[in-house]
């Protein structure tokens, strides 16, 4: 493998033959779901601008490992942000960059997203250029519920891929989505059996390794100047989102995680 892969860790990264790289979010010992720890959520940052510039791939497909595409951020991570102003800026900076490299990325990107998606995992599987999930999905955006903003990627593509309405349902409430309603709302691509997941997505991303790659580069960058032109919006959703790590109702959230039980949040605003 290329040294350009060679300090990933928590990502397994696969280079088939046909110009796919495989993205794997791994699981860690005793874990059924990856999730993105301090480490994981740095290497999701990088791995696109590190996929961008290999001459070899074309296409990313990006998956989870286990029983899950990915459970979001560790507590451990979340606790650290709520505690440390340092740790919020570092996280700001890697959530930022990880929507604007995949944004930016001159490459095409397929997800393929099974059971829970949460998290800097969700990130992926929306922003990626085709994104495929199961029926039986559970795609979320748990930020309202761990009390704060929905900030690291809704703001810039929930609405302009499902409407407005159904944006502010699901975010505001943290209502899940099955991968059959993400489908009939245009939150994903495509919605598939279990057990074509992986070769419908493969086949995807074979695909489009083997089009035109200067049209299917360009017609991704022409798409996605929709996305730059709500960067001001994700802007200011991810600088909200990382207010509220430095407020109380966080704190209950994180705490109402570990206790699996639902949050008890301040009743009073000081917005």
């Amino acid at each position: 493998m290329s040294d350009r892969y060679a300090h990933y860790r928590n990502l397994r990264l696969v280079r088939h033959g046909d110009g796919v790289l495989e993205i794997v979010m791994t699981t860690r010992p005793g874990q059924k779901l990856p999730t993105a720890d301090a480490r994981t959520h740095l290497e999701m940052t990088e791995v696109w601008r590190d996929f961008d510039a290999d001459p070899e791939m074309k296409v990313a497909l990006i998956r989870g490992e286990g029983s899950g595409f990915s459970a979001g951020g560790d507590l451990a991570l979340v606790e650290q942000m709520a505690a440390d102003p340092q740790a919020r800026a570092r996280v700001w900076r890697e959530a930022k960059d990880l929507v604007y490299n995949m944004v930016n990325c001159h490459k095409p990107i397929v997800s393929a997203m099974h059971g829970p998606a949460a998290g800097a995992g969700l990130v992926c599987g929306l922003l990626a250029d085709i994104s495929i999930a199961t029926r039986g999905a559970r795609l979320v955006d748990a930020h309202t519920r761990l009390g704060v903003a929905a900030g690291d990627h809704a703001a810039i593509i929930w609405p302009l891929l499902c409407g407005m309405a159904k944006a502010k349902y699901y975010l505001m409430l943290c209502e899940p989505v099955t991968g059959e309603e993400a489908e009939r709302i245009g939150l994903v691509s495509l919605a598939v059996d279990d057990a074509e997941l992986l070769p419908r997505a493969f086949d995807v991303a074979r695909r489009l390794a083997t089009g035109s790659q200067t049209a299917i580069r360009w017609t991704k960058y022409a798409l996605n100047n929709w996305l730059r032109m709500a960067g001001p919006t994700f802007d200011a959703s991810l600088a909200l989102e990382m207010m509220g790590f430095a407020g109380s109702d966080v704190r209950e959230g994180a705490a109402a995680l570990r206790a699996k039980r639902a949050p008890n949040f301040a009743p009073d605003s000081p917005f």
